[in-house]
């Protein structure tokens, strides 16, 4: 099973698929130009062709820390990086999944996601969404603490590529005033321009956004959509064991 989501996972970032629904995929143009031009024995070799394959390649390398091959490595180094690659590609397959997701949905998960983090206490009493006709374009309220002495305002945009830009936060700004808010959340799948980054740094409410990447850093921390398989427990000699002093 792990080299089927590996596969969909490489078909995708080369373009060559897309997904349509949960576990539904089905082959892009580029993909059908590729199958004519070789029809079986596909590998990640034939993928090079494509830069978005290539970024996401790129990507993998620093971040799973592939090996320097000048030097050898320790099992515990190797055990460590074969484990942040499994989990990077656990936070793609997650993110991909919430960009599929219905919007109503992708709000819940925005709260229980703050709610696991210690904001308001529960799911009942913490956050609840607030779509529905006066909300001032608030997605949603949470408890700052148990107690709800102070109230965060969310935003969430389940986008697939669109970039969230200055406007929309200015918008998201104007949103706070409305509710006599001064604390904001900003959720996208998506990402941020640099606008829109510069622009909450130098207003005087408290509004942090996160993109895609890092919510979805965020849900397998918090054990947002996600549930354990294997757990492995490196031990090591324990000196004071052996202390006869």
């Amino acid at each position: 099973m792990d080299r089927v989501l590996w596969a969909i996972t490489y078909l995708r970032k080369a373009r060559l698929i897309e997904s349509i629904s949960r576990g539904v995929f089905k082959i892009t143009e580029r993909g059908k130009t590729l199958l004519a031009e070789k029809p079986r024995d596909l590998t990640a070799k034939d993928l090079e062709r494509y830069p978005e394959y290539l970024e996401f390649a790129r990507k993998g390398r620093v971040e799973g820390k592939q090996p320097d091959t000048t030097t050898q490595e320790s099992p515990e180094e190797e055990l460590n990086r074969i484990f942040n690659a499994i989990r990077k590609n656990l936070e793609i397959e997650l993110l991909d999944a919430l960009k599929t997701s219905s919007p109503t949905f992708f709000e819940k998960v925005v709260v229980s996601l703050l709610v696991a983090m210690g904001y308001g206490g529960s799911i009942e009493d913490a956050g609840r969404t607030t779509r529905r006709t006066g909300d001032d374009g608030i997605d949603g309220v949470i408890k700052e603490d148990r107690l709800g002495l102070d109230v965060i305002h969310i935003q969430a945009k389940r986008w697939n590529t669109t970039v969230v830009g200055r406007p929309e936060i200015q918008s998201f700004a104007g949103s706070l005033e409305g509710q006599r808010g001064k604390k904001g959340v900003f959720i996208t799948t998506s990402s941020f321009s640099g606008e829109a980054r510069d622009y909450v740094s130098r207003i005087e409410k408290k509004i942090i956004l996160i993109d895609g990447a890092e919510f979805a850093r965020l849900c397998v921390d918090f054990g947002i959509g996600v549930q354990d398989r294997t757990s492995y427990i490196v031990k090591k000699i324990d000196p004071d064991f052996f202390d006869e002093g």
